[in-house]
C-alpha cells in the first residue's frame, strides 16, 4: 500500500516514516507541503494520505480540507491542537481520522487502520444512498409513465406496467429507461391528440 506523507516538519515526517516501516509498511512518499500539493499527491497516486500539521492556521487547514474534499481515499490527520470547529470542518471535509495531540510512532499504524476502514465505510454508504436515490428516481420516472399511459391508453396500473415492461424487453432496456422516455415524450408532446 502506498502512503503520501504530507508535514510541516521532516522531524515529524521521519517519526511516522518510521512508524509505519516498523508496521510493515514500506512504500512511503513523502510530499511537500509548500509546492503544488495536489500535482504531487497525483503523481504519487497514494492509496492512503496522513497529513501532520503542527499548528495550522485556519487557512492552512482550510487548504487542506478542501484537498481532502477532492481526494477519494483515506486521509488521516494529526494536529497538535484544534478546536470544535476545525474537527467539524474535518469530519465534513471527509477526513477520515482526525487525530488532535497524539502524534506517536506507535500510534500512527492503528489511525491508518482506522482511517482505512472508516473511509471504506464512509464510501459504502455514499454507494448505497446514491444506489438509493436512483432507485427513488426510477421508481419516479415509472409511476409518471404508468399515469401517461393510463391516462392515454385508457389502462389500469397493472396493464400500464406491463406495456412498459413488455417494451423493456423487447427494446433491451431497463424499465425505468422506457419510463422516462415516455416522460420526456409527454413532456415534449403535451396535450396533442
Amino acid at each position: 500500500m502506498r502512503i503520501a506523507i504530507i508535514d510541516t516538519s521532516t522531524t515529524r515526517a521521519a517519526i511516522i516514516s518510521d512508524g509505519l516501516r516498523e508496521a510493515g509498511l514500506t512504500d512511503l512518499v513523502i510530499i511537500d507541503h509548500a509546492a503544488g500539493l495536489a500535482a504531487q499527491i497525483e503523481r504519487a497516486a497514494p492509496e492512503v494520505v496522513l497529513i501532520n500539521l503542527e499548528n495550522p492556521s485556519r487557512d492552512m487547514l482550510e487548504d487542506f480540507f478542501a484537498m481532502s474534499r477532492v481526494l477519494a481515499r483515506p486521509i488521516a490527520m494529526f494536529v497538535d491542537q484544534s478546536d470544535a470547529e476545525s474537527t467539524s470542518a474535518a469530519v465534513d471535509a471527509g477526513v477520515s481520522a482526525y487525530v488532535v495531540d497524539g502524534l506517536a510512532k506507535q500510534r500512527i499504524k492503528p489511525v491508518l487502520d482506522l482511517a482505512i476502514r472508516r473511509f471504506q465505510a464512509f464510501s459504502r454508504l455514499q454507494a448505497e444512498l446514491a444506489e438509493a436515490r436512483t432507485a427513488l428516481a426510477d421508481r419516479q420516472a415509472i409511476d409518471r409513465a404508468k399515469a401517461i399511459l393510463m391516462k392515454r391508453k385508457g389502462l389500469d396500473e397493472p396493464a400500464a406496467y406491463a406495456l412498459l415492461r413488455n417494451h423493456a424487453m423487447r427494446s433491451n432496456r431497463r424499465i425505468a429507461e422506457v419510463a422516462e422516455a415516455i416522460v420526456t415524450s409527454e413532456a415534449l408532446m403535451g396535450d396533442m391528440p
